[in-house]
Formats: C-alpha cells, structure tokens, sequence
C-alpha cells in the first residue's frame, strides 16, 4: 500500500497542524461546542459526504455509502488544567518541540480524533471505500459519562456500525478490552444531635471510618491477586449536618471499581454488601447528572462489565492484517485498564477493538503529550484497516 504512505506523507503537516489547533481549544466536558465546530469546518474542507450533529451535541463525518459499515469514535471533551503554571508549556498552546505535540487533550484524545478524521478522507481520496460506509464520531462529555454519547447518536441517528474502533490512547497497540466499572455510593446514617451533646445523637462519620477500614482492606486483597485483578478506590467523601456545631446525620462515599473478566454485577453486589454488612449503611450504582452544550439533560448509571474480543474474530484479524501492512511489523497487543465509549457498542454486541495514538499512562496529567509519529502512524494504520475490511 505504497500509495498510502506516500499519501501520508504528502498531508502530515496539515494533519498535525489540524491535531495541534484542536489541543488550543479548551473543550472540557459540556463545553466543546468550538471544537465541534472547528472540527465540522475541518472535515467540510476534507469533502466528507455527510456531516451532522445531534442533540447531544455530538459530531458524525460520513465518507462512503456500501453495506460494510465501520465507526471510529473519539471524545474531544478533556479534564481540566487546574496547575497551568506547572506546564513546561502553555496547556492549550498545541506547542510542537522535537517531535511531540504538547498540551491538554494531545492524548486523551485529540491526536485520535485528528488521526481518524484524516484517515478516513484519505480512505475516500484513495479510493478504498467502494463497498464501505465510514463513519467518524467526535463525541462529547466521555470523561464523566463514558458511553452515555453513543448510546444517544445510535439512538437518535439509527446508525448500527458492524464494526467499531475506538481511537483512545494505546501507543499504537492493538487495544483488544478494557475493564469494567462501577462508581458506587455508600451512605452511612445517624442521628443529628447538638455538637454539645454528641451522646443525644449517632454520628454518620464514625459510621463510616469503620467501612472504610473495610474498602481499605477490599482494596488490598484485590490488589495482591495474582495476574489482571480488579481495583477499588475511595474517591470521594463528604457528610450532611445540621450546622457545624451538630453531629452528622449522614456521611457518603464515592467508590471507583475496576472490573476484570469474570466478574459480574453478583461479584460487586457480594462485595458491598460484606463491606456495609453490620453497619447503619446503604450502598447503591451512584448515578450522575449533567448537561451537554446543547443544553440536553444526561443521566448516567456508570456499571459496565469488562469485555475483550476475540482474536479469530473478523475485525481483529483484519487489525493485524492492517497493522503489518502499516508498520512492518507483527502487531503489539494491549489491555486497557480504564473504561472508554466502547461500553455502548460492546452492550450492543456491535465487535470493537482499540487503536490510538498517545501513550494512555500520560492522560490527565501534568505536561500531557504526544509522539508526532504515532499521529501519523495512527491515520496509516485507519486508512489501511478501512481498506483491509
């Protein structure tokens, strides 16, 4: 496919030019209408066939119109900047020095967005797209409602993809799962009393040091089990009283848990109900509200299961096939240990695999940054599995 590489090399510079005017767009959560828009505007130039927003706010480009359809998903929403003096450079600068671009979201996850954006044009340009449909999705609000975007274009738009790629950070890997989650809320109960008489009254707090030295030790076990085990984290907690000069009437918890394969909705509800077990307390899937910029109402229960594909399944061996055609090279396998938007599609049962650029260790974090080679190597690699499937 020498005329791909050839290709590549004549739209790299207006591909990372494109990645690195997406990262000067601060586009956090709820707020990425300048980046769909600017996005919008970017596959217009690119003669995408079709291009649409929904309700949610979310972006789809369409090249090609054959019975095969594939979707490459990226969110452009990113965490905040909250220490912008502790960057070696501007956040939301796109600076590019020896070789990678720099600033929040150049991994999580616009260098994917960028990638995929130009990969299927280029699909299109090349002509690789005859019996193809190729959609590419820039969805929004994935950091505090993975999946919850797809789940509304899918409902809204009627697409059904029969195959999925999500572009999340994988250093070029083939990303073939990812754990599960579930974000739980305990809630410890007392009874309010006046802080000088702390004997009148039962105290949700102390309620809940004695579950937390449980969670701690939950934690714990999974954390020694041996090969891919799951995790739990207390990541959050606050308590409700009358005044501050009374004793609290309830006190709640945030828990972040990793699911690995083999464990069920029975395993997490096994768990909690040890860890509240004896205690005046309730646990329950901890559902978050929020609004897109479009203004659309969101309601999100985060409980997914972990999955993995296949290896012998169409989409994965057309990925190896497209990677060493891409690279030279047999292809690098990896297991995400975060959730991504493929929890939709994979509730669906619509296949899915990862592949992005970025190193995902680097995601949310102080200085984040990107291999410029790996964004070209990842648009590469889209163009050649469009035309591999």
């Amino acid at each position: 496919m020498n005329h791909i590489k050839r290709q590549i090399d004549q739209i790299r510079s207006s591909l990372i030019t494109f990645a690195a005017g997406l990262v000067k767009i601060k586009s956090y959560s709820g707020r990425e209408q300048q980046a769909i828009e600017f996005i919008r505007q970017e596959m217009k130039a690119l003669n995408y066939d079709q291009i649409f927003i929904d309700a949610m706010g979310n972006l789809v480009g369409r090249v090609g119109s054959g019975k095969k359809v594939v979707m490459f998903d990226s969110h452009v929403d990113t965490v905040a900047v909250t220490n912008p003096s502790d960057w070696a450079h501007d956040p939301f600068g796109g600076v590019i020095e020896q070789g990678r671009l720099h600033g929040r979201g150049s991994v999580d996850m616009k260098s994917g967005a960028a990638a995929s954006i130009y990969g299927a044009a280029l699909a299109k340009q090349l002509n690789l797209i005859e019996d193809k449909t190729v959609y590419v999705s820039c969805t929004v609000m994935e950091e505090d409602c993975d999946g919850e975007n797809l789940k509304h274009l899918f409902k809204e738009s009627g697409i059904c993809p029969q195959y999925m790629v999500i572009c999340e950070p994988s250093d070029n890997k083939l990303a073939t799962g990812h754990k599960g989650k579930a974000q739980i809320a305990v809630k410890t109960h007392g009874v309010s009393a006046h802080g000088s008489a702390p004997e009148k009254g039962q105290n949700a707090v102390y309620e809940m040091a004695r579950i937390i030295r449980r969670i701690e030790q939950t934690a714990g076990r999974l954390m020694e089990t041996p090969g891919l085990h799951g995790t739990l984290v207390a990541s959050q907690i606050s308590s409700k009283s009358e005044s501050l000069n009374a004793v609290p009437f309830e006190c709640e918890i945030y828990l972040d848990r990793r699911m690995v394969l083999g464990e069920t909705r029975d395993t997490i509800k096994q768990e909690m109900d040890a860890i509240v077990k004896g205690q005046n307390a309730s646990w329950e899937i901890g559902t978050l509200n929020r609004r897109s910029y479009t203004g659309l109402e969101v309601t999100y229960h985060p409980f997914h299961l972990p999955w993995q594909i296949d290896p012998g399944h169409p989409l994965s061996t057309a990925c190896v096939a497209a990677f060493q055609e891409a690279f030279n090279k047999a292809p690098e396998t990896d297991y995400w240990d975060f959730s991504t938007n493929a929890v939709t599609p994979v509730s669906m049962g619509i296949p899915c695999i990862g592949f992005g650029p970025g190193e995902y260790k680097l995601a949310h974090m102080t200085n984040e940054n990107c291999e410029i080679n790996q964004i070209t190597g990842a648009c590469e690699f889209y163009a050649t599995l469009i035309h591999k499937l």
